[in-house]
């Protein structure tokens, strides 16, 4: 579901840092790469390094395994299981007991940072650096490769400990993230592919690039997936800087869709999901980079992230100051998004902390707009937007940095409440589990889902049990 590369992230040949010298690669072809049942190596008692509010207690950590050594990304959720992409593929993992978190399997499938989605037994893996062939195992070729391939793959995932590749639909300039949309006629579904970066020299990624790219997949025959459009949103081109979308987050009850696109933010009518409609373009001369979307529960306000620095800088200072690398909330009006406030975390990192807004999600208390956030090394942010105009946080965790004498990439990248619990994807450092304590949010215990792509937003009712 959505995120973005800890560096601002050039389209280039070669194979990318921790991708060299992949020994598994022509296993990895045979299948799907995968590396069966593992087990991350761990301390016998799991100690926090972490700085905590009071309501907020760092239950666990699973740290990555050898094979998953490169950067972790984003998250999504089915069931008893949690989807965690890498840059070397995704590890699935068993989340039945959240206070101890199990590897069931991993899939060594490189091809850049690896976006997850899931929708039943299948699930839909982001390739934005470009390889030699679709299934995993292909190596990586020149982004100046006519046949190199880059855009969605799509994994049975109904046995967790056997994920198996199906099918995989090329897109231009790849998939840097991918949302899951539901079809109207519960035969079909379908994953917008954001991607950027375009350039002449690139035969499958070239300029304009003011598109997004929508594949159908036929629910029972998901290996028919097809590229059924790319609609231009910006026909009279974008702001500077916009060449295509970094990530969409969908309201499917309100048929909305909020868009982040390097230099615009844009609302849109997915009432056909087939055929998005721009309806609203906002800019922001304090917003660097148009990273991610959230909606609150009634869909009346929108929170748009600003990736200052592209993950890769300390931007949680006070020299930047807190417009800046925030997050910035919008009322949904008639005819105009208008600005309310802008959001960012007042606990001042260091230098050596590469920190910027990046992914969260509501937690669904019924009625209630709650948000959970990541911001990289700094850490994890529970924040109160009720009140769009005055946001404030409730709760943090913070680890220390990662080096104390210089900078070095790390952090969260993803925080996502689901049933009972924050599940934080750390780059370096793996999967972290947190457990909120706070009168305001006891509600959303209460919330069970069986599916959670935070980037399909679903609807916390007042009196539901439940998502919907």
């Amino acid at each position: 579901m959505a995120s973005s590369p800890p560096t601002p992230r050039p389209r280039y040949a070669s194979a990318r840092r921790g991708l060299t010298g992949l020994t598994l690669a022509g296993a990895a072809a045979l299948v799907a790469g995968l590396l069966g049942p593992a087990s991350a190596s761990a301390d016998d008692a799991f100690v926090s390094d972490a700085d905590t509010s009071s309501n907020v207690t760092h239950v666990t950590n699973v740290p990555k395994t050898e094979s998953m050594s490169d950067f972790n990304s984003d998250l999504a959720f089915t069931g008893d299981y949690a989807i965690g992409g890498n840059y070397n593929g995704f590890v699935v993992y068993d989340i039945s007991e959240p206070e101890d978190p199990q590897i069931v399997s991993e899939v060594l499938c490189p091809g850049g940072q690896g976006d997850v989605s899931v929708s039943g037994d299948l699930l839909y893996f982001s390739v934005d650096y470009p390889r030699a062939g679709t299934e995993c195992g292909a190596a990586s070729v020149p982004t100046t490769d006519p046949e190199g391939f880059e855009g969605i793959r799509i994994f049975d995932i109904s046995d967790k400990a056997n994920p198996q590749y199906v099918a995989a639909v090329p897109t231009d300039c790849g998939s840097h993230t991918n949302t899951l949309v539901p079809g109207k006629d519960g035969e079909h579904e379908y994953v917008y592919v954001s991607s950027y970066s375009p350039s002449e020299r690139f035969p499958n990624c070239q300029p304009p690039h003011d598109k997004i790219s929508i594949i159908e997949v036929p629910v029972d025959d998901p290996a028919s997936a097809e590229l059924v459009d790319a609609p231009v949103l910006f026909p009279d081109g974008g702001n500077t800087g916009t060449s295509g979308c970094h990530d969409i987050t969908v309201y499917p009850t309100k048929d909305i869709a909020a868009g982040a696109c390097m230099g615009d933010g844009i609302l849109m009518d997915i009432s056909d999901p087939a055929a998005p409609v721009v309806t609203e373009v906002v800019r922001d001369t304090n917003f660097a980079f148009w990273h991610s979307a959230t909606f609150t529960n009634n869909g009346e306000t929108v929170t748009f992230t600003d990736e200052l620095g592209g993950g890769g800088a300390a931007t949680c200072s006070e020299a930047i100051g807190p417009e800046r690398g925030a997050n910035a909330i919008y009322a949904i009006g008639d005819d105009a998004l208008e600005f309310q406030s802008y959001y960012k975390i007042d606990r001042h990192q260091t230098a050596t902390e590469n920190c910027v807004a990046h992914n969260g999600s509501l937690i669904p208390v019924p009625g209630q707009d709650f948000f959970v956030q990541s911001w990289y090394q700094g850490g994890v942010s529970v924040i109160d937007f009720n009140d769009p105009e005055n946001p404030r946080e409730i709760g943090h965790f913070d680890r220390d940095p990662i080096d104390d004498d210089r900078l070095v990439l790390g952090g969260s990248w993803s925080a996502y409440y689901y049933n009972g619990y924050v599940y934080s994807s750390d780059i370096s450092r793996g999967l972290d589990v947190l457990k909120l304590d706070d009168p305001r949010l006891r509600a959303a215990e209460r919330v069970r889902m069986d599916e959670f792509n935070p980037q399909s937003q679903p609807e916390y009712r007042p009196g539901r049990g439940e998502g919907r």
